[in-house]
C-alpha cells in the first residue's frame, strides 16, 4: 500500500514541478508512514516539508497544491479522503472500495500473501551463527541465529534465492588452542591463562580419556576431533531445538584453505597493489576503505590470519554466483565491519552487509542471572530454549532491534496470559480459528468457504457493512502486510514484523470484543467471516517467517 501510494505522490511532486524534477535523484526526498494517531489517517507523508525549505514555499500551502494534483491523478476511488494539517502534512484515508480489494487479494493468495518479486531471483548468501565449536552456543549465537533465520525466510518470499550458511572455524591457532586446553585439563600439560575454560570442556576430557591420552603429541587433531563432537551438539540444537535451518556447512579447512582460496585472494590484493609488507608481516591497506588501521594478513611467522581466511571465504562465495551477502555478527565485532566489508569490495562481493547484534541479559523477578545451574559458567542458548520454549524464546529475541541490547524476562516469557507479546499474538490466531470452526459447524451454506478454502466472495453490497471502527481497523492493518516484508528485505528490520504481528492481535481482540459474526444477519456475517479468515491467514504467514508455532487451542 506504501508502494502505490508514494507512485501516486511521486506523480503529483515530480510531474508538475520542472525545477524538483530537475533535482531528482534516485533516493526518494519524502517518506510515506503509519501515523501514531487514527485520528491522522490511515497513512500519512511530509513531501511538503522536505520541499517548502528548496521551493521557499509555505508547507502547508505546498501540501495543500500538492493534494489537488493527488486527487487528479489517483485511481478512481482509491482514497476516501485526503486532508491537509499544518505545518504541512498530507493525510490519507483509504477507501472502503481499497480495503475491499486488498481483503479479497489475501484470501485469494492464502500462504503466498506478502510475496513478491523484488529480488527478481538474485543469489544472496546469509551466514549467521558461525559459533566456533569449542563450546556450548550463548545467547548471543542464539540472538543472531533467529535473526539470520527470519532474515532468510523474508528473503525468499521476496523472491531471493538464498543460501543460509554456517562458517565453521574448524583449523588454525584456535583449534590448536583447543587441544592444548583439553590436555590441560586433563592434567597432562601445565594450564596457560589464554586456554579454554569451562566445566564442559573438562567434562569432555573426562569422556574421551582415550584420545586425550592418544593424541598428547598432536594437540591441533584432537582440538579437531573435540571441535567435531562440539559441533554435532551445535547443529542438534540449532535445527531440533530452535528450528534454525542451513543449506550450508563451510568448512575453513575444507572449503577454503584446502582450495587455496587464502592465496588466491592475497593474490587479488597484490595484484591490486593493496597489500604490503611491514615489520615481517603482509598488511592489507583497509585504511583505503574506511578501516581505523590496516590489517595484517600473514603474521611475521609466517601464518595466515583468520581475517585472510574469512576474505577467501568471501571470494568463495563470490565464485559460487551470489551477487550479495549478509554476515551476521555477535557483540563486539563492530571493529570487524569495515575490514570485512573493504574486503569484500576488493574480491568483488560489492552487496555486503554486516549486522551487529547485541549481549542479553536473563532477568527472573527484576534480577539478572548469570549462572547456569548444569555447567556453572553461563547460562547456554539450549538451556534457553529448553527453559521458556522456542516459540518464546524467539518473538523475544527478534522483538527488539539487533543493534539494541536486550533484557529477556525469563517469567514473562513462560506467562500463559495475555500480558505475554508471543501468548497475546497466538491467541489472536486460535480466537480467529474458533470463529472459523464455529461457522463450519453452525452454517451449512458456509461449510465449503472455511478452513482454507475461501469460496464466499464480498460484494460491494455485503462490503459497505463492514464499517465500524473496528471493522475498519483490522481491515487497515492487515492490507500492510506485503509492505512490512518488502521494507523488511530492504532493511532487515525483523523486529518491525513483530510489532506488526503485536499491532494486528490487538487490532483482531479489539474485533473480536465489539463485533459480532454468528448471530448477525447472514450479509454481514458472510463479511466478518470473511475478514476473520483473511486476518487467520496474515496471521499464520507471519507466524511462519517468525518460525513460531501456529496453535489450534491454547
Amino acid at each position: 500500500m506504501q508502494a502505490k501510494i508514494r507512485k501516486i505522490l511521486k506523480e503529483a511532486v515530480y510531474g508538475g514541478h520542472p525545477r524538483i524534477v530537475a533535482k531528482k535523484t534516485t533516493k526518494e526526498i519524502f517518506d510515506v508512514f503509519v501515523p501514531e494517531r487514527e485520528s491522522f489517517g490511515h497513512y500519512s507523508t511530509n513531501v511538503a516539508l522536505r520541499l517548502a525549505k528548496s521551493e521557499r514555499r509555505d508547507p502547508l500551502k505546498l501540501a495543500q497544491e500538492f493534494v489537488t494534483k493527488i486527487r487528479k491523478n489517483s485511481p478512481a476511488g482509491f482514497f476516501e479522503k485526503i486532508e491537509t494539517v499544518p505545518p504541512g502534512f498530507i493525510n490519507f484515508w483509504l477507501s472502503p472500495q481499497t480495503l475491499c480489494a486488498e481483503l479479497q487479494k489475501i484470501l485469494k493468495e492464502k500462504s503466498k500473501c506478502g510475496s513478491s518479486k523484488i529480488g527478481k531471483g538474485k543469489k544472496i548468501q546469509v551466514e549467521f551463527v558461525s559459533a566456533n565449536p569449542t563450546g556450548p552456543l550463548t545467547l548471543a549465537n542464539g540472538r543472531g541465529g533467529f535473526l539470520g533465520d527470519v532474515i532468510s525466510n523474508v528473503l525468499e518470499k521476496t523472491g531471493y534465492k538464498v543460501e543460509r550458511e554456517y562458517y565453521v572455524n574448524d583449523t588454525g591457532n584456535q583449534i590448536l588452542t583447543f587441544g592444548k586446553s583439553i590436555l590441560a585439563l586433563a592434567g597432562l600439560i601445565p594450564f596457560e591463562e589464554h586456554f579454554y575454560k569451562g566445566e564442559y570442556l573438562k567434562g569432555w576430557a573426562n569422556e574421551h580419556k582415550r584420545f586425550v591420552v592418544k593424541y598428547t603429541t598432536n594437540p591441533l587433531l584432537l582440538g579437531q576431533i573435540a571441535a567435531g563432537d562440539f559441533l554435532k551438539a551445535i547443529k542438534n540444537v540449532l535445527e531440533k531445538k530452535a528450528r534454525i535451518r542451513f543449506n550450508r556447512w563451510t568448512s575453513e579447512e575444507a572449503d577454503i584453505r584446502s582450495k587455496k582460496f587464502t592465496s588466491k585472494t592475497l593474490a587479488i590484493f597484490e595484484r591490486k597493489k593493496l597489500a604490503y609488507k611491514k615489520d615481517g608481516a603482509i598488511w592489507l591497506k583497509t585504511t583505503a576503505f574506511g578501516d581505523d588501521k590496516d590489517r595484517v594478513l600473514i603474521t611475521k611467522d609466517g601464518f595466515p590470519t583468520y581475517f585472510l581466511s574469512d576474505a577467501g571465504h568471501y571470494l568463495e562465495t563470490k565464485k559460487r554466483g551470489f551477487n550479495g551477502k549478509i554476515l551476521i555478527l555477535g557483540p563486539d565485532h563492530y571493529g570487524y565491519v569495515k575490514r570485512i566489508q573493504a574486503a569484500a569490495q576488493i574480491v568483488g562481493l560489492k552487496n555486503s552487509e554486516v549486522l551487529i547484534t547485541q549481549a542479553i541479559r536473563l532477568i527472573r523477578d527484576g534480577k539478572e542471572i548469570k549462572m547456569s545451574k548444569r555447567r556453572g559458567e553461563f547460562v547456554s542458548f539450549e538451556e534457553l530454549v529448553e527453559e521458556v520454549g522456542r516459540d518464546a524464546s524467539r518473538f523475544f529475541m527478534l522483538a527488539v532491534a539487533p543493534e539494541t541490547h536486550m533484557d529477556f524476562d525469563l517469567k514473562l516469557a513462560k506467562e500463559q496470559s495475555m500480558k505475554n507479546p508471543v501468548y497475546y499474538a497466538q491467541y489472536a490466531y486460535v480466537r480467529a480459528a474458533s470463529i472459523l470452526k464455529k461457522i463450519k459447524n453452525k452454517n451449512p451454506r458456509l461449510r465449503q468457504g472455511f478452513g482454507g478454502q475461501a469460496k464466499i466472495k464480498i460484494t460491494d453490497k455485503n462490503l459497505k457493512l463492514l464499517n465500524t471502527p473496528a471493522d475498519v481497523r483490522l481491515m487497515v492493518k492487515i492490507a500492510r502486510l506485503p509492505e512490512i516484508i518488502e521494507e523488511t528485505a530492504r532493511t532487515y528490520r525483523v523486529h518491525e514484523i513483530t510489532r506488526y504481528a503485536t499491532e494486528l492481535a490487538a487490532a483482531f481482540h479489539n474485533f473480536y470484543e465489539k463485533e459480532r459474526v454468528l448471530g448477525e444477519e447472514e450479509i454481514l456475517a458472510e463479511a466478518r467471516a470473511e475478514l476473520v479468515l483473511a486476518t487467520a491467514i496474515v496471521l499464520k504467514n507471519l507466524f511462519d517467517i517468525l518460525g513460531i508455532s501456529v496453535p489450534h487451542k491454547m
